[in-house]
């Protein structure tokens, strides 16, 4: 999987504290300064505590460090990733967790927070007056002596139940890992706040997801041990912000196109090359046939063995396309199976299996013709489909012959993959329930695969490529 330039040119690889509220860091940096000491290296004593502003996100935050000479950090000094999926118990713990970084100052040999100076200083006048006023020295004493050891260790239980719902971060290389990725992230942020389609949302839920597991691997393990899988996160990362930029750009060419000032981009997922031969216009348009039936498109041509067109469905495994684009399942003509660059005469077995006694202009799943081969049993006696699905992909990305390139959601794309009867069950985290999709599900999915290959035609049917070799049975 990769990335084109143009597209990785485009997403940044430093994260600058309060990327988008340059004003904040600059105040926020006046007043460490004024309240705080600045680490300046090696000239520091042995222990210094360099003061750090933490940059509070929707995902966790992030504490930066003060350089001594002005400039921004480049890299952070800490990070947290909060869990993705917090109840409201758990997020005020995480809200708690999240506040800002206390100070502490030094007495003697011992550091103390600023609130449990406060505290003790205001218990010694507490006990002063209660003795005053009567109250044994045997009652005073214990708990003037008690109360900032409370307040002292009380943060810090909060703290550590707090730590079991967020992954922090503090190791260089891990750190600097974290912030390439959150780079990614904001990016993500960005785009759904500008855009109000549910893929920019959905978008953020999954860059934080990706977020969190990357910071479970570094908070457990070097980034050496587990750099196979941070590699594939920051790849899944980095298509996914390449495709919601895509997205974000085709809305907003559409809407500028509404205004007559552009024409209307076509709706992203379809891949259909160009015509290489001149189009044939439908003449009849007819409604669409029962969704039971699983028949979609009706656009009859002039010849009569294409009027009967069938389309043939079939999921491969995930590849991406200039535009970064994933695609899963792919649409063609029936008729493509015929290509003499595809494996024979398997292709033509298969062609004629795939239309015989369908309907005109039925979209057919290749599970499907599984299961009518006694679940999969008789395809020996048929032909490689392997062979000859791979044989179609290759021709597809040669621009050989048309074809509807999909990117299927998980659940649809495993409910083409399954025969007509088969039951999906899918587990629900939140609800901790299963749910049971079934035949009429899979109807939907092959309905709305319909409306996007009548989009993607637009009256003119999908070509199955030259030179075509005879239909094993031309009168079916």
């Amino acid at each position: 999987m990769t990335i084109p330039a143009s597209s990785a040119a485009q997403i940044p690889q430093w994260l600058h504290p309060f990327r988008r509220q340059p004003h904040r860091w600059e105040r926020k940096r006046s007043r460490a300064v004024r309240g705080g000491h600045v680490c300046c290296g090696p000239a520091c004593a042995a222990g210094c505590e360099p003061v750090l502003i933490r940059e509070r996100t929707a995902w966790g935050w992030i504490d930066w460090s003060i350089p001594a000479d002005g400039s921004l950090p480049q890299q952070p000094s800490r990070m947290a990733v909060f869990t993705p999926y917090a109840t409201r118990s758990q997020r005020l713990a995480l809200h708690w967790l999240a506040r800002r970084p206390t100070h502490r100052y030094r007495i003697a040999a011992v550091t103390v927070r600023p609130t449990t100076a406060v505290i003790t200083a205001l218990t010694l006048v507490a006990a002063t007056l209660a003795y005053l006023h009567g109250i044994p020295l045997s009652i005073v004493v214990p708990a003037a002596a008690l109360v900032p050891l409370v307040v002292e260790d009380l943060p810090a239980h909060f703290d550590a139940r707090a730590r079991a719902h967020a992954r922090i971060v503090e190791a260089e290389a891990a750190c600097r890992y974290l912030q390439r990725l959150a780079a990614v992230h904001a990016d993500l942020v960005q785009a759904a706040t500008v855009s109000d389609a549910w893929e920019g949302r959905r978008a953020v839920e999954v860059g934080h997801s990706l977020l969190f597991d990357a910071a479970d691997l570094l908070q457990c393990h070097d980034t050496r041990i587990a750099s196979s899988a941070l590699i594939a996160r920051e790849r899944l990362m980095l298509h996914l912000a390449a495709h919601i930029g895509q997205i974000t750009a085709s809305a907003a060419a559409a809407s500028f196109g509404q205004d007559g000032r552009l024409d209307q981009q076509p709706p992203p997922g379809h891949h259909l090359p160009k015509p290489r031969r001149p189009a044939q216009l439908s003449t009849d348009h007819t409604s669409p046939h029962s969704p039971k039936e699983e028949q979609f498109m009706p656009h009859p041509q002039d010849n009569p063995e294409q009027a009967r067109a069938v389309y043939l469905l079939f999921a491969h495994e995930a590849y991406y396309t200039a535009a970064s684009q994933e695609i899963n399942t792919t649409l063609v003509a029936a008729a493509s199976l015929l290509h003499p660059r595809v494996r024979q005469p398997d292709g033509a077995r298969i062609y004629q299996r795939l239309t015989r006694g369908r309907r005109q202009c039925e979209i057919v799943p290749l599970s499907t013709l599984t299961h009518e081969l006694d679940g999969g049993i008789r395809w020996p006696e048929v032909g490689d489909w392997e062979a000859v699905t791979a044989d179609l992909l290759q021709l597809i990305q040669d621009r050989a012959c048309d074809a509807l390139s999909l990117r299927l959601p998980d659940l649809a794309r495993a409910l083409v993959c399954s025969g007509p009867h088969t039951r999906v069950r899918i587990y629900d985290p939140v609800s901790g329930r299963y749910q049971t999709y079934g035949p009429a599900d899979r109807i939907e999915v092959l309905i709305e695969v319909g409306r996007q290959l009548a989009t993607a035609e637009a009256g003119q049917a999908l070509w199955p490529g030259d030179g075509l070799l005879p239909s094993p049975n031309p009168t079916m």
